[in-house]
């Protein structure tokens, strides 16, 4: 069973920092890309960033692009999401996400990842 557990959000104000964590367990996720995606009350699931199972390619939604970075310890299986500049419409419940195994191109939807986090808060006041 492959279990993503993240952590790490919180109450924010507007023009500071968060990092998110995701710990994988139930297997190795060093040959899969892996993803982070939020969704805003009332709002469908929208892509954040994506890193490639080895770590040396990413690719960010524009909104968040040169404010959020993806990062990935494969030693502990672990994916992370820093988070600064951070504004009121970041606000949103996190999710990690993960490919099946082998699966290392980069991609932005939903439909392409196969294992999903339950999710972290992140509020970001003004």
């Amino acid at each position: 069973q492959v279990q993503l557990v993240e952590s790490g959000g919180g109450l924010v104000q507007a023009g500071g920092s968060l990092r998110l964590s995701c710990a994988v367990s139930g297997r190795t996720v060093s040959s899969a890309a892996m993803g982070w995606f939020r969704q805003a009350p009332g709002k469908e699931r929208d892509f954040v960033a994506t890193i490639s199972a080895s770590g040396d390619a990413t690719y960010y939604a524009d909104s968040v692009k040169d404010r959020f970075t993806i990062s990935r310890d494969n030693a502990k299986n672990t994916v992370y999401l820093q988070m600064s500049s951070l504004k009121p419409g970041d606000t949103a419940v996190y999710y990690c996400a993960a490919r099946n195994a082998g699966q290392s191109r980069l991609v932005a939807t939903t439909r392409e990842y196969n294992y999903w986090g339950q999710g972290t808060q992140v509020t970001v006041s003004s």
